[in-house]
């Protein structure tokens, strides 16, 4: 008989370096992304002006998301409102014709407006990963400080030149301070 071992669940760590203030911070990314480090976060109390590119992120595509969803509930909307009063339903009403398409343009755009909303909200969720209930960075006494005053970089196990004693050495190099392993 052969004996079948449970599969090993690979744990996540994440190494956590603390920088003083937004500015350290914000260099500290750049040095971060010109290392080569790929799967790296920047975490602070607030937003820092210019942190996407110093991090090297591109653009997020919602904008695009939300607008092809919305023009397509725009054109079916239109397209519900051309079949209800031309084909299903056809009135003359006052000698207007079938189709005026003025008395429909407030659902139309209102249709359109509803769903642009929606969908952002829902792909900001999902583009976000949100929620997450739990993160290995929450077991962090020290990153609890985020939402007050701390500033951090984490760079994690799944970064293709992830090395641990190597990670800790470079955030320190770089200003980190307070540089601890999570494990997740």
């Amino acid at each position: 008989m052969s004996e079948t071992k449970p599969k090993e669940e690979k744990k996540v760590s994440i190494v956590l370096a603390e920088f003083a203030d937004p500015g350290s911070l914000l260099q500290a990314a750049v040095k971060t992304r010109e290392a080569g480090y790929k799967a790296f976060d920047c975490h602070s109390p607030f937003p820092v002006h210019g942190m996407d590119g110093a991090m090297g992120l591109s653009r997020s595509p919602l904008a695009k998301i939300v607008f092809f969803c919305a023009m397509s509930a725009v054109c079916g909307m239109i397209a519900l409102t051309y079949y209800v009063s031309v084909v299903a339903y056809p009135l003359v009403i006052s000698g207007k014709p079938f189709f005026s398409y003025i008395a429909y343009a407030p659902p139309i755009f209102a249709v359109g407006v509803l769903t642009g909303a929606l969908t952002t909200v829902l792909g900001m969720l999902a583009l976000n990963k949100l929620p997450m209930p739990y993160h290995p960075l929450f077991n962090s006494a020290n990153f609890a400080r985020v939402t007050d005053d701390g500033f951090y970089v984490t760079v994690q196990s799944n970064d293709p030149q992830y090395d641990e004693q190597k990670v800790k050495s470079f955030l320190a190099s770089i200003g980190g301070k307070n540089v601890e392993v999570i494990q997740g």
